[in-house]
């Protein structure tokens, strides 16, 4: 039966090949380097995430300023998608780069610390509120650090965690709720993990399924979000977050707040701005400049409670305990320099004053075009962040993401969008500002969204 629903595919499937040939004719350059790449690497380049741009193939950059990539075949694009968030400081920031070249002259890794390091600890405690920090290669070895001391003193296996999240590439976050069952997420493999002894999954603002999965005292840590970023934004619930760190305290359980991604909220990102108090707060891609880099800090009663467990060593023995975590290059003189020059002189007030000025032009522009057109879509602004779902409101949690998600129209968004010069996170359709992100660049992508969305109301596809 030919329905409305099937025509309609069928044109946005007819729309998005148009968009990918269009886009192979104007990039010949970078679609035979993705050739070539498809020789030596596993899936076509350095990392597996770069094959998944809606373009048919990624394009290869030449050089990055800003908020600005420049492609071998010549082309300039807005880019808002900044790495996926580890380039919210902009390409190639002077204070980082100055850092950068400062300490590759004077050695970049002894497993030593630098002096450096003395300001970076204290930094991190002032705006982030715990006083014990710890640095790691990525926020997945951040968020692995935590678990792992969250199981050292509780004594319990299980981890929490939100359907639709990502915490990075720690197994006990690969699972998702579907139809009430525990299952892995997004098509990753098993990997030989129990995910029903170390895994409990629950929809993100659900009080009462929380507090029944927190009941039986068996989960060690809740790992979460401020407000999910992964399944497009989700903002948070009101009085959520009050109900999870009750009820975390009630069970005993450690509750880590990741802000990898919600850093862009703020100079202390939400957890300051809205006075949260995590156990463990984990962070990471932007916070050394787009060096790699990870950070989690814990309180003082997690800290003295790990030192019982794990003592400091006494320096008349041999110096062998590392509690699981860790590795020769995290904390290396290199990452904490470039760290020093994002939190001294990037991510500061003033700086972040912009982000969230440009986060709310688009926002509201993109709100313009949809209301004008009168079509069923929505725009979700917070802090430096925007986000354009094809449904009417924001969503509560993952599951309603699942059954009402356009993939269709976000594919043909997301090429249209590399056509028109404009970068957004390949996942979904999330917006980051960074500080050198001008009124033009926004402007830019609206002329761009408004072009689209009368393409998509000319062929009927909304």
């Amino acid at each position: 039966m030919n329905s409305p629903t099937r025509r309609m595919s069928g044109t946005i499937d007819g729309l998005i090949d148009a968009e990918q040939a269009r886009f192979a004719e104007t990039h010949p350059r970078s679609a035979e380097a993705w050739a070539r790449g498809r020789e030596h690497f596993l899936y076509g380049g350095p990392s597996h995430w770069m094959r998944r741009w809606a373009g048919g193939f990624p394009v290869y950059v030449e050089e990055a300023r800003g908020c600005h990539v420049r492609d071998i075949d010549g082309h300039d694009y807005v880019d808002f998608c900044l790495g996926d968030t580890g380039g919210m400081c902009g390409h190639a920031p002077a204070a980082v780069t100055r850092a950068a070249v400062r300490q590759l002259e004077r050695g970049t890794t002894h497993m030593m610390p630098t002096e450096d390091s003395l300001w970076v600890g204290e930094e991190l405690a002032r705006r982030f509120g715990l006083p014990y920090w710890t640095l790691t290669t990525s926020a997945t070895d951040a968020n692995r650090g935590a678990i792992r001391i969250a199981r050292m003193i509780t004594g319990r296996d299980k981890v929490l965690v939100f359907s639709g999240c990502y915490h990075g590439g720690i197994d006990e976050a690969h699972v998702e709720l579907h139809d009430g069952r525990l299952r892995m997420r997004n098509m990753i493999h098993p990997n030989g993990v129990d995910h029903s002894r170390v895994s409990k999954v629950v929809q993100f603002n659900d009080v009462a399924a929380l507090e029944e999965a927190l009941a039986p005292g068996d989960v060690a840590c809740v790992v979460m979000e401020p407000l999910m970023t992964n399944f497009g934004m989700i903002p948070v619930a009101e009085g959520f977050h009050a109900a999870v760190r009750e009820l975390s305290r009630r069970t005993g359980t450690v509750l880590v707040i990741d802000e990898t991604h919600t850093l862009s909220c703020g100079p202390g990102g939400y957890t300051a701005l809205n006075g949260l108090e995590p156990d463990i707060f984990v962070a990471g891609k932007a916070i050394a400049g787009g060096i790699p880099a990870g950070i989690f800090g814990v309180s003082a009663t997690v800290a003295e409670r790990l030192w019982q467990v794990v003592p400091f060593v006494n320096p008349r023995q041999r110096q062998s305990a590392h509690f699981g975590i860790g590795g020769t290059l995290a904390g290396n003189a290199l990452t904490v320099a470039t760290m020093r020059a994002v939190l001294e002189e990037v991510l500061t007030p003033a700086n972040y004053a912009v982000m969230l000025a440009r986060a709310a032009r688009l926002a509201d522009a993109a709100r313009a075009v949809i209301a004008q057109r009168r079509l069923p879509w929505h725009v979700t602004q917070i802090g430096a962040r925007a986000e354009i779902m094809f449904i009417p409101a924001p969503p509560r949690n993952g599951a309603e993401v699942a059954a009402t998600r356009r993939g269709d129209l976000e594919t043909l968004l997301h090429a249209v969008y590399m056509n028109e010069g404009i970068l957004v996170t390949p996942f979904h359709t999330m917006f980051l500002m960074c500080p050198a992100t001008a009124d033009a660049d926004v402007d830019r992508h609206t002329e761009a969204f408004a072009r689209f969305a009368d393409m998509v109301v000319a062929h009927g596809a909304a």
